[in-house]
């Protein structure tokens, strides 16, 4: 998000005006030289409930527009492809490949590896590995994007679109089939990925390859809000709560077209949806392991970090927190239902957590704190595995090295994998799950 205001983005940002520019910051800061005693402490409070009240709603309201917060600064050809030249950023200067959203988003290129950085003149010289939509040499602003492909067709993987059924309607999804059984040995296990907050189903495309070599087909899904699914009836993100229904639906979905099992791979709040759907889906029995890049461990944390971030003072940013899971403050914040932030705690959950897991995470993540994720492995070592990256920035550990990333989860995934000993033979039936 463009100016004070940045708020969990996944492959993109989304603008808001700052919080110290608007209303509630003038009342906040200026008031207090102005007038004095109970009226002043009435105006800060008045200023303090309204700056809550906005980071409450903005952590919860999808964005519409996405920030075109790079600069290209020039496209140069270079024999049959093309090298851009770009500000540099934090983002920029990161070596591995990229996706760059351009013309409103309906521009898309694939950004390469670095060939020059000049930090005196704060520019950066990168390979354009492809264009897939829009002209590139006119693009002048854009935005930065761990999403480096379109599409399964990109990749050169065949694909199906189908529809699966969702509260209010259809959610639709890219089904990737698993490699031909003389690549890999197939598998009625299939892969679930789940974006994140403010991404799209291409998001998941990074892990499909990784699915496919071990016998999985791959299920893309779109949920609520996410601007291909049917959006909630109060137009809010759940933060989770309310998310992991269509994870549920998507393996309903799996399980009738001949999987037995499923494992889910999540990003940043995706990770989140994922473990809600392992603790709450009536399919949660056949949820044979998790995958996690950057998930939200602990929502509290991630939005302290994020107050902080704002300059926004820490009381202030726990009142919108209240606001979040108090059933008065759905009235404000718009909210069917409050979101139970601490339910979604899952270092205090720890022991409840019964599927095995593996989490990827970078230590410099500058939007989720990597924190959560090494003290829930920590916590419980026999189910969550912890893999930390560095430099990678948020969700993005795959961009930067697709070879470990592939190669680590692999490796996990083969050990998850791999069969089990079942005593008496029996094999549970297909959707078999515990009572809700």
């Amino acid at each position: 998000m463009a100016s004070s205001l940045r708020l969990l983005p996944d492959s993109g940002r989304a603008s808001a005006p700052s919080p110290a520019a608007g209303p509630s910051g003038s009342a906040k800061w200026a008031v207090g030289g102005i007038i004095g005693g109970s009226a002043a402490a009435g105006v800060l409070a008045a200023g303090s409930s309204a700056l809550a009240l906005y980071f409450a709603r903005r952590v919860i309201t999808p964005a519409k527009f996405r920030d075109a917060d790079q600069e290209v600064l020039a496209v140069i050809p270079a024999g049959r492809s093309q090298h851009v030249i770009l500000a540099a950023t934090p983002e920029t200067t990161v070596d591995g490949v990229y996706g760059f959203f351009f013309d409103g988003g309906r521009g898309h290129a694939r950004i390469g590896r670095i060939l020059s950085y000049s930090p005196a003149e704060r520019t950066v010289l990168r390979e354009v590995e492809a264009v897939y939509s829009g002209d590139f040499t006119t693009a002048r602003r854009g935005w930065w994007s761990g999403a480096a492909y379109p599409d399964p067709a990109a990749m050169g993987l065949p694909s199906e679109d189908v529809l699966i059924g969702v509260d209010g309607g259809t959610a639709p999804a890219w089904l990737v089939g698993a490699a031909p059984a003389s690549e890999a040995a197939a598998t009625d296990v299939w892969a679930i990925m789940v974006h994140g907050r403010g991404a799209s189903r291409q998001e998941g495309l990074r892990a499909v390859r990784t699915a496919r070599e071990l016998g999985m087909s791959s299920l893309l899904i779109s949920y609520r809000n996410d601007g291909l699914a049917p959006s909630a009836s109060d137009g809010r993100y759940g933060l989770g709560t309310t998310e992991w229904r269509d994870v549920d639906s998507a393996i309903g979905y799996a399980l009738q077209q001949g999987a037995r099992e499923v494992v889910l791979f999540g990003w940043s709040m995706g990770g989140a949806i994922c473990l809600q759907a392992a603790d709450l889906s009536r399919h949660r029995q056949v949820i044979r392991a998790m995958v996690l890049d950057a998930p939200v461990i602990n929502w509290v944390d991630v939005l302290a970090h994020h107050a902080e971030l704002n300059r926004i003072p820490s009381s202030v940013g726990r009142y919108g927190q209240l606001m979040l899971g108090h059933p008065l403050g759905r009235r404000l914040t718009g909210l069917a239902a409050p979101v139970d932030l601490k339910t979604m705690d899952w270092v205090a959950r720890a022991v409840e957590l019964r599927t095995p897991t593996l989490i990827v995470h970078s230590v410099d993540d500058e939007y989720v704190p990597y924190g959560p994720s090494a003290a829930l492995a920590e916590k419980n070592p026999e189910m969550v595995t912890f893999e930390p990256f560095n430099t990678a920035r948020h969700t993005k550990e795959w961009n930067l090295d697709p070879e470990r990333w592939e190669r680590q989860v692999t490796a996990w995934l083969r050990q998850q994998l791999a069969p089990r000993a079942n005593p008496g033979g029996l094999e549970p039936a297909p959707g078999d799950a515990a009572p809700q």
